[in-house]
């Protein structure tokens, strides 16, 4: 069963140079995605190259990357500031072809202490009664 979320990025070296008033607030680059794919079987926050481009991200780094067509180069993008269900990190993003889905992994439910439900989607982590709890190890 496949299940959508609403994220909003924001670039997070635009966040940090509107607080320091390098830039003004309104400057800092942000999108909105209405159906972005949770995919547990997806490790981190990837997004198509347009989005990637249009978020203002820098290019890190190159990487091998295993996906369901085997294994391929991606590319790890600067961070960016994500909220799903009013709760909000940071993570560095990895590049997708133009006609993939944008990839909400595992990381980003941990981080937001969220899981799937195959009734409702994503939801609030029920063990934690709604309260948001992170794992230190």
């Amino acid at each position: 069963m496949e299940h959508t979320t609403r994220i909003e990025l924001e670039n997070l070296k635009d966040i940090h140079l509107a607080e320091a008033g390098v830039i003004k607030p309104e400057a800092v680059r942000r999108l909105t995605i209405e159906d972005a794919l949770v995919d547990t079987g997806a490790t981190g926050l990837c997004l198509p190259k347009s989005l990637v481009e249009q978020l203002g991200l820098t290019p890190l780094r190159t990487t091998r990357a295993q996906t369901a067509n085997g294994i391929t180069e991606r590319t790890i993008y600067s961070e960016v500031q994500y909220t799903v269900l009013e709760r909000s990190d940071s993570i560095k993003v990895t590049d997708l072809p133009e006609d993939a889905p944008v990839l909400v992994g595992h990381m980003v439910l941990e981080a937001l202490d969220l899981c799937v439900d195959m009734r409702k989607g994503l939801i609030h982590n029920p063990a934690h009664d709604g309260e948001w709890t992170i794992k230190i190890l």
